[in-house]
């Protein structure tokens, strides 16, 4: 069953699916293995979105964990950059940094994304700065920032050059979204999905250039 969908549902769906694929492409620049991604929203603006990332990756050495850490952290922070790129307030398709910021500590429920990357960065510091004294709160805190900082910018510059893919894949999402009905009640739900296959068969899908990963 197809319905137009309203302004306001459509506004909501964009955002997320922005964010969505935000996960999305910078996780295929940086080499992990991608599936499908999902997305549902009410009329009344609840939603569920999901873009499908393998997490699975042969590590043998310190330098491999410390690559695999960076790589995660940077598709994490990429959700919420994707975001701010559907932001009126962007300028051209550059990342709304405070937009961003807000968006990834609580708007929308960005913050679990949040609360994944501070326990990464913690661990990828642990890994990277072996020999400082835990007790030293004030140089711990120094290096965490430097690592944070270093990756969102990366991820920034990472989501500004494929912010023409992210907007594009995002608006084929949402307008490939129909209404459902749920066992004979009023239906109230948009349901989207690109599938491995689709996505897979994209050419602007198979042109995503591999960014690397090594930042330090």
């Amino acid at each position: 069953m197809t319905q137009k969908m309203p302004s306001a549902v459509r506004d909501h769906a964009m955002q997320i699916a922005h964010h969505e694929m935000g996960h999305y492409v910078v996780a295929r620049a940086l080499d992990f293995e991608t599936g499908g991604v999902t997305l549902t929203v009410t009329m009344d603006l609840r939603h569920q979105a999901g873009a499908s990332i393998t997490l699975a990756r042969s590590i043998s050495s310190i330098d491999a964990m410390r690559d695999y850490l960076e790589a995660r952290m940077m598709v994490l922070f990429a959700g919420a950059m994707g975001q701010s790129l559907a932001s009126e307030q962007s300028s051209g398709k550059r990342v709304d940094k405070r937009k961003a910021a807000t968006i990834l500590k609580g708007e929308l429920g960005a913050e679990q994304d949040y609360a994944k990357i501070r326990e990464l960065g913690h661990l990828l510091r642990n890994i990277t700065y072996p020999d400082t004294n835990p007790a030293s709160s004030g140089r711990t805190a120094a290096e965490l920032k430097e690592i944070t900082d270093r990756l969102w910018f990366r991820t920034q510059t990472i989501v500004e050059e494929l912010a023409d893919t992210i907007t594009g894949l995002a608006g084929m999402l949402v307008d490939g979204m129909v209404i459902v009905e749920q066992w004979g009640r009023a239906a109230d739900t948009y349901e989207g999905v690109l599938t491995r296959d689709v996505l897979e068969g994209l050419q602007v899908v198979r042109a995503i250039p591999a960014s690397g990963v090594r930042t330090y």
